[in-house]
């Protein structure tokens, strides 16, 4: 039987299909917290007037700060994450020119815990070492992918765009129906939007898909819960 070889750039595609899967499950997530901080705001109002006005300005202040707070901290963890990777990288680095037959050694090690054998695990080392030192000693050492680092700005703008299309679904939900129907629809609206991004989100990362839905779908209805019983309450002492 003939051996079967990768095709090339195929290791390159699967890596990078990886960490666009990656990004788009924390794009799930970051809309599936538009949609229930959001939802949580407005049906909290919502239990204190029926005023659209408010139901609006309270909603898009709501969806405004918690885009730029889903945007913010996730620029700020990026770029801390990346400066650490930048950091280990510049010390690998200086590792390999000026300690190179450690680091070699250290390499060879690491392979052959593994499982390789000694001389296997010493090719291997000596090869990946000659194709690119870095990149070997960083993936293996480190966790790092030398050629591929984060951008705190895709991370910042990814997370703003996913929490703002989130919230704009119960902000809809709750300002366009009469008075009467607004938090029944915005409930409604809420749960098929939290079980589908629960859904989604557990099959890309392999988890029990409708386990992650039911989930998401309690902590929505319970925030919605609380928070339309607090502005009920409010509602009714400032009156």
């Amino acid at each position: 039987m003939a051996e079967v070889t990768p095709h090339e750039g195929e290791q390159h595609y699967h890596g990078k299909l990886a960490g666009r899967l990656n990004w788009l499950r924390a794009g799930i997530l970051g809309a599936n917290d538009g949609i229930i901080s959001t939802a949580g705001i407005v049906v909290g109002v919502a239990g204190a007037t029926t005023a659209r006005d408010w139901l609006l300005l309270t909603g898009v202040a709501g969806l405004v700060a918690g885009a730029f707070s889903m945007a913010g901290g996730e620029y700020t963890s990026v770029s801390a994450q990346r400066d650490t990777e930048r950091a280990a990288l510049a010390r690998e680095r200086w590792e390999l020119e000026h300690l190179a037959d450690e680091e070699l050694a250290e390499l060879t090690l690491i392979y052959e815990r593994k499982g390789l054998s000694r001389p296997l695990a010493e090719q291997v080392a000596r090869e990946l070492t000659a194709e690119d030192a870095l990149a070997a000693h960083a993936e293996v050492e480190l966790g790092i992918d030398a050629d591929e680092q984060t951008n705190p700005w895709t991370a910042a703008l990814s997370s703003f765009v996913a929490f703002a299309l989130g919230a704009t679904l119960p902000l809809l939900a709750i300002v366009l129906p009469p008075a009467g129907a607004r938090v029944p629809v915005t409930m409604v609206t809420v749960v098929i939007a939290l079980a589908l991004t629960g859904y989604v989100g557990a099959r890309l990362g392999g988890g029990r898909r409708w386990r992650a839905a039911s989930r998401a779908v309690i902590v929505g209805l319970l925030t919605m819960a609380v928070t339309y019983v607090v502005g009920s309450a409010i509602g009714v002492s400032v009156s």
